[in-house]
């Protein structure tokens, strides 16, 4: 090869390699000083809107506030396996300063300033208030430790590096914060916050892209588990047509179906969390649910015959 040509090849191959380097450099925001006392009944409101003890509590024990992790969560990627987010000071969160846990909620950035994955759904979470996200800390903080780290993920080549999900988020990642509609009232607002951010209903309710992606004109159109294991509902008004805003908000509270049945699989952890919320705050999630226009989501599988 001459020599030209392979210094040209070299100094492309540093050029590109500084670009990558460059595109997926973690993102992350300085945290204001606030002498602002924290509020920790929004931090638990916040805590099971989130869904945290969902992932994060010990598998096979009732207490949902030990969250040592451990959950496997399969997907087509690869096995993910939640951490320990106790206030355990080796194990889980007890060291992490609350600038830290900010950007890991809404950057998806760890303290080490590497990349989390999208399982973990800070894809929604990055439109949440930051004071929202303060009160989550301070509550977890009052939660029991729990000793002992979770596995790390199962992830085949090339999902293995983080550094390439700085393209990822390129691609799919919105940080912008939520915005309230002037259009619709207080409660629609706060209903269309729940549900978009800290709730993350889009992250199970909506078809993804080859990449893993949320297809955004599917949004909450349902979709494929992701999971593996079976289909995720419309909660359009494509799928829900037939619920009352009564309906949907007692389905929040008890899991009970407007035809009697009830929910299951990880639907019925989701239950566990939106029953410990306010009234005020199912009954606003249910009335913006409502409001959703009628979206086709993709086509279910067909069922084997007989």
């Amino acid at each position: 090869m001459p020599r030209r040509l392979l210094l040209a090849l070299c100094v492309l191959g540093a050029a590109g390699l500084a670009v990558f380097w460059w595109l997926t450099q973690p993102s992350t925001i300085a945290l204001a000083a606030t002498t602002r006392a924290p509020d920790l009944a929004n931090g638990q409101e916040m805590f099971n809107i989130g869904g945290c003890a969902s992932c994060h509590q010990v598998p096979n024990q009732p207490d949902r506030l030990k969250l040592g992790g451990g959950l496997p969560l399969t997907s087509s990627f690869g096995t993910f396996y939640a951490p320990n987010i106790s206030p355990d000071p080796n194990d889980g969160i007890g060291r992490w300063t609350e600038a830290q846990f900010v950007n890991a909620v809404v950057k998806g950035v760890s303290p080490g300033g590497s990349h989390y994955y999208p399982a973990f759904p800070y894809t929604s979470y990055a439109g949440a208030k930051v004071d929202d996200v303060r009160d989550l800390f301070a509550y977890m903080k009052t939660l029991p430790p729990v000793a002992g780290k979770s596995r790390d993920h199962d992830m085949p080549f090339p999902f293995n590096i983080r550094r390439t999900l700085g393209i990822w988020k390129l691609l799919f990642f919105d940080d912008k914060p939520f915005v309230t509609n002037a259009s619709h009232s207080a409660e629609w607002n706060r209903g269309a916050y729940l549900v978009n951010t800290f709730g993350h209903c889009a992250e199970c309710h909506s078809p993804r892209n080859p990449l893993g992606g949320i297809v955004s004109a599917q949004r909450l159109a349902g979709g494929p588990d992701p999971e593996g294991q079976g289909f995720v509902p419309n909660i359009t008004q494509k799928g829900l047509s037939d619920w009352s805003e009564s309906d949907i908000s007692y389905f929040l509270e008890t899991g009970q179906l407007p035809d009697g049945d009830s929910a299951g699989g990880s639907m019925a952890r989701v239950i566990r969390n939106t029953s410990q919320l306010t009234p005020e705050d199912r009954k606003a999630m249910a009335v913006y649910l409502k409001s959703l226009p009628p979206v086709e989501g993709p086509p279910k599988p067909k069922k084997p015959a007989g």
